[in-house]
């Protein structure tokens, strides 16, 4: 289909929403108003600039016309100049279009559900673990975004962490934090090395994007819940009343566990959150790899067990080996400035989904 055709498309549809929007029956279902109103605001910047390109190409054909109107060198030198400046605006505004059009992934606007796990290393794993919670946690403060711990499972001795779980919540979390699911590698001299040599660990991170009871549906016969006595710190209540919760999805055989709250109901609410997130995602995975087999998209593939980023302490390098990006700042981005590392990756994504459009 030609790009004017499908431009011509979504104006229709848009139009189509708008006098939808301006019935009585549609502001009174409010369900069907803001999903409408949604779709809206999508087509609004496409329709905005699909006019702006339409405006563009009636100010180059006014010129052309000029030029093959006139004598004077003038105006056919100033109408030239206009041209070729116009459709170099032209080329920029097709480019934009075509961006636009590029199907957006529905659960972007999510929350997220962050996890992070020490892998090989030991105990400078487990502190490289703390390290990437910490960097996380800065750059949501950063944004505005809200954490919270639903689990975590600290080492003993410096300060690391063998295992934490926490939900963010605020604007586009997941579409600005997805590209972080895999295994990130550290190269640095360990506090408990005597000599001075580079050690390599690793931690693996999964960003999942937050189900709502409405994304998966989930059968209760199908869980088994188990309630025990909480371990670890946490006062006198701990060890003496069973409000830790784990609960088994039969089906699936994933298990989630919580014991950080005394509360049995709110350990069960926050494993609950949990178990449907990693559900949700199991179903992504499945589509992504029926997607991935038709086109392999490097940066947004999500696979987990693949190695997508080095942070190298001694030469203060961060690299990511999904797009060969190589930054000189790693001081900066583990204390939570990754601006410049995440939007290169969303760049990288777009620009491949461009090519497979194409």
């Amino acid at each position: 289909m030609m790009l004017t055709d499908k431009l011509e498309k979504v104006k229709q549809r848009f139009s189509e929403i708008s006098e939808q929007l301006n019935k009585a029956e549609t502001v009174s279902d409010q369900k069907l108003f803001r999903k409408l109103s949604k779709e809206y605001a999508e087509l609004s910047e496409i329709v905005n600039t699909y006019d702006e390109y339409q405006t563009i190409r009636k100010q180059i054909d006014d010129n052309k016309k000029l030029l093959e109107e006139t004598n004077e060198n003038e105006l056919k030198e100033l109408a030239q100049a206009e041209i070729s400046e116009l459709e170099q605006k032209l080329e920029h505004t097709e480019s934009r279009i075509k961006e636009l059009l590029i199907p957006k992934d529905p659960n972007d606007s999510k929350n997220a559900i962050l996890e992070i796990r020490a892998g090989t290393g030991g105990e400078e794993a487990a502190l490289f673990a703390a390290d990437l919670f910490r960097m996380y946690s800065r750059y949501a403060e950063k944004m505005d975004w809200r954490v919270e711990v639903e689990s975590l499972n600290e080492s003993s001795g410096l300060g690391g962490i063998k295992e934490v779980i926490a939900s963010i919540s605020g604007r586009d979390v997941y579409g600005t934090l997805k590209y972080e699911s895999g295994v990130h590698r550290v190269q640095r001299v360990p506090e408990t090395e005597t000599q001075g040599r580079i050690h390599t660990s690793a931690a693996s991170v999964a960003v999942l994007p937050e189900a709502d009871e409405v994304d998966i549906e989930i059968n209760p016969n199908d869980l088994k819940i188990d309630v025990f006595r909480s371990g670890g710190a946490g006062g006198q209540n701990v060890n003496k009343v069973e409000t830790a919760i784990r609960i088994t999805h039969i089906p699936s055989g994933v298990v989630v566990q919580c014991q950080d709250e005394r509360s049995q109901l709110k350990n069960k609410l926050k494993a609950m959150k949990i178990l449907r997130s990693r559900l949700y995602e199991a179903e992504l995975e499945k589509h992504n790899r029926e997607v991935s087999a038709k086109r392999k998209l490097m940066v947004g593939s999500g696979d987990r067990s693949d190695k997508i980023r080095t942070y190298n302490f001694p030469q203060n390098r961060v690299t990511d080996h999904r797009i060969g990006l190589t930054l000189y700042n790693l001081s900066e981005i583990i204390d939570g400035e990754l601006d410049e590392l995440i939007e290169k990756l969303k760049l990288a994504d777009r620009a491949e989904r461009l090519a497979q459009e194409s």
